[in-house]
């Protein structure tokens, strides 16, 4: 799929100092393939939120670039979008940004029965995440042994919250 180096080391070299130019961050670069076609999705953020208009700025800026460098060697579709209310927590300053704040985790292998827990994140340190599910309770894992972890984010739905 790419020529050389890593595609999506290309692509972030690329993105970022867009990004940065464009007033947002870059969250995220995935190549995935959905059925026939291949995507290539910038996520990007900022203080505030991201909106249309700085998906649409930095697509068009990155598609001249992605153009020239050509990094991808087969068709695929630029996708520039917000990591989203419930954003998932990938990197090493994702987990730092949102210490304390409550998380959803959900393991590859069931843990005690389950899949999913709930809790605060504590902590992060080189890969090793706790969050307290409870006031009395720990769980500490490796990011490599979950599906993900999860910002949660009780937004309302017409006055009601989600939980409701």
């Amino acid at each position: 799929m790419a020529k050389g180096k890593n595609t999506v080391a290309t692509v972030t070299e690329l993105a970022a100092p867009v990004a940065a130019e464009c007033g947002v961050r870059l969250w995220d670069v995935r190549v995935e393939k959905e059925g026939a076609g291949w995507y290539l999705r910038i996520v990007i953020d900022k203080d505030g939120g991201v909106n249309i208009d700085d998906c649409e700025r930095v697509s068009r800026k990155l598609d001249k670039l992605l153009d020239e460098a050509d990094p991808i060697d087969t068709s695929y579709c630029l996708e520039v979008s917000s990591p989203g209310i419930e954003r998932e927590l990938l990197k090493k300053e994702h987990f730092e940004q949102f210490l304390g704040q409550e998380v959803w985790v959900r393991f590859i292998r069931a843990v005690d029965g389950e899949r999913d827990f709930y809790g605060v994140l504590t902590s992060y340190d080189n890969g090793t995440v706790t969050i307290r599910p409870t006031e009395d309770t720990e769980i500490t894992f490796e990011t490599n042994e979950t599906s993900f972890v999860r910002v949660v984010d009780h937004y309302e739905y017409g006055g009601q919250t989600e939980n409701e």
